[in-house]
């Protein structure tokens, strides 16, 4: 016998097939043959788990592999979020704002906090042997967290510090060419662009230039201007926006700087592991001063960014704004 609930949601069905043009009964045999889902097929649990490719035969190897494609998703996550927010244009709500920018910043925290899985979870001489064989990729090459940066601010800010008055209104072309991080991939001896860079460059730089002109008026930075200017910027949003710029330009890059002096320390051939890429100037914020929300910062905050977080990483903190 069928209960008044089901014959109410077989009419609905009805309904919705028959606005579509489509037989009802084909569906519900469908229904009727398919084998119920199981949570590893949902999630493709399986695919998942042979991701894991070594290259060479040290054990710590799978242990880099695996977090750094964590970190990888938690940027696709966070990205999943920064779409959300820019597409909502003008039509943005600082609540609207503010619940999404929350989540962006519970997934850097997730991954600043699990960085100790880096740090600690590796023996030395197994990570320079195999990082070796890498060459030359580097977690430098991360699109993902190049597109989170543009998504945040206008692009001017990432701009390197010393050409930002300079390129201020030039063609988002000609800003890229001095992009910050550029800079951070460059010879140690000769200052001229390494593979590492070259390859990432061809991979994205068209993706990463069409970004910043499609997410020129519609940034975080600019969307927060526009609520600021109608007065709707709320306390809430502020402490979002700033702990925002705190995760992503500060504890984040000196989590990998932390890492980078355990591993690297400071010899020419351990250097090399990177890539070549010039760690010890790319990585501190207090060199490159990426801020994506000067508005939300006094002077002297922005004068002594990130000096605060060695004192907090002294006592085994996470900086927050």
């Amino acid at each position: 016998m069928i209960s008044p609930e089901i014959e109410k949601r077989l009419a609905l069905l009805q309904e919705k097939y028959e606005a579509m043009g489509q037989d009802m009964t084909s569906y519900l045999d469908g229904l009727l043959y398919a084998d119920f889902l199981t949570y590893w097929d949902y999630i493709h649990l399986d695919t998942l788990l042979s991701l894991q490719s070594p290259k060479t035969p040290f054990p710590d190897e799978e242990i880099f592999i695996m977090y750094h494609q964590i970190t990888e998703l938690y940027f696709k996550l966070s990205l999943h979020e920064c779409k959300q927010i820019s597409e909502k244009g003008a039509e943005i709500t600082a609540e609207f704002f503010t619940a999404r920018l929350r989540r962006i910043n519970n997934y850097f925290e997730a991954l600043t906090h699990s960085f100790v899985i880096m740090v600690d979870g590796m023996e030395k001489e197994q990570f320079l042997k195999f990082r070796m064989s890498l060459l030359p990729a580097s977690g430098f090459q991360s699109g993902q967290y190049r597109m989170i940066e543009i998504y945040a601010t206008n692009f001017i800010n990432l701009v390197a510090k010393d050409k930002r008055d300079e390129l201020a209104h030039a063609p988002f072309e000609e800003q890229f060419e001095h992009i910050y991080w550029k800079f951070g991939a460059t010879e140690l001896a000769t200052g001229k662009k390494t593979l590492t860079l070259k390859q990432f460059e061809k991979k994205y730089a068209k993706t990463f230039i069409e970004l910043a002109q499609n997410t020129a008026t519609t940034n975080f930075y600019t969307l927060a201007l526009q609520l600021q200017q109608q007065g709707q910027l709320t306390d809430a949003l502020k402490h979002e926006l700033r702990r925002f710029d705190v995760n992503v330009n500060i504890n984040w890059p000196l989590s990998h700087y932390k890492s980078a002096v355990r591993y690297l320390h400071r010899e020419p051939e351990e250097i090399s592991a990177t890539g070549g890429t010039n760690w010890q100037k790319y990585l501190p914020p207090r060199f490159q001063k990426r801020i994506f929300f000067p508005n939300m910062w006094t002077n002297e905050e922005m004068d002594n960014w990130g000096k605060a977080w060695v004192e907090h990483a002294l006592r085994g903190e996470l900086l927050l704004p």
